[in-house]
């Protein structure tokens, strides 16, 4: 195994055996208001809690159902809007990005840049990030095993840079279904990079309304607790003040007001199987 030593990604401080971290925030960047009340509540949330969170949000989601799906206000507006989220609270920023030639321009804003799961095999756009050489968020492909990982860490570890992340999101079981396999954690641990788990898009019912994804919001919580008792670094949310209302992915967002609750209840299983080891 080649494991990558600890990073920082602002003041929150990332690896292997580093405390338990949050991803959080709406799917796309709906408004400059929404994400500025969504990111004062999580610093609420990690001021109460002591845990970090890093807040993330789309300026652009190119990977939906429809032609008819909303998809962000564009790379200049959204960025625009991340930059004052950060700025006004001292979150550091997420927003993932589809074509290498977004890179340079996202990583002047970003202090991670995140390559979706449908894309983590295209070489041009791992390469591109890391060529940043700002840390790289890969979310592990519906389609790819846990062992397959090791191509796109070895993409982005060819240009040099070390600070690497993978997410467990879900894999492919049928039509419209996904199922996880906690075993995938240490798995891509193993590789030498912290493992994040998404306990939202991991609910997902990929194209179950036909126009869009479907979603189990109410089993986040129970997939979030299994995954950091398989020994997850970190957790990746999509919330949102009223997920019915969201313009992307509103079957599968918390409710804003269940998160610190369920992080309480993480921080404590993390406490717990960091003492047993």
């Amino acid at each position: 195994m080649q494991k990558n030593d600890s990073f920082q990604i602002g003041p929150v401080k990332i690896g292997l055996t580093e405390d338990l971290f949050v991803i959080a925030g709406p799917c796309v960047i709906e408004s400059e208001d929404l994400c500025l009340q969504i990111a004062e509540k999580l610093l609420a949330i990690q001021q109460k809690t002591g845990v970090p969170f890093i807040f993330k949000a789309s300026f652009d989601k190119a990977n939906r159902s429809s032609i008819d799906s909303f998809r962000g206000p564009g790379l200049e507006k959204g960025l625009a809007v991340l930059e004052k989220v950060r700025r006004k609270t001292g979150l550091p920023i997420l927003t993932d990005i589809h074509e290498p030639a977004q890179a340079p321009a996202v990583a002047q804003t970003a202090d991670i840049i995140q390559i979706p799961a449908f894309l983590c095999r295209q070489t041009d756009l791992l390469v591109a990030c890391g060529n940043t050489q700002k840390p790289v968020n890969v979310k592990k492909g519906q389609f790819v095993s846990p062992e397959e990982m090791k191509n796109a860490v070895n993409k982005i570890r060819s240009t040099g840079n070390q600070k690497i992340l993978l997410t467990e999101r879900g894999t492919f079981f049928g039509y419209n279904r996904l199922v996880n396999d906690m075993t995938a954690i240490p798995a891509m641990q193993h590789l030498g990079c912290p493992v994040i788990f998404d306990t939202t898009h991991s609910t997902q019912q990929p194209g179950g309304l036909g126009h869009a994804s479907a979603g189990r919001r109410e089993l986040a919580p129970l997939l979030a607790r299994s995954a950091v008792a398989a020994g997850a670094n970190g957790l990746f949310m999509e919330v949102h003040p009223n997920p019915e209302k969201a313009l992307c992915d509103a079957e599968c967002m918390l409710p804003i007001n269940q998160v610190e609750p369920l992080i309480r209840t993480c921080q404590s299983i993390f406490k717990a199987i960091r003492t047993k080891l």
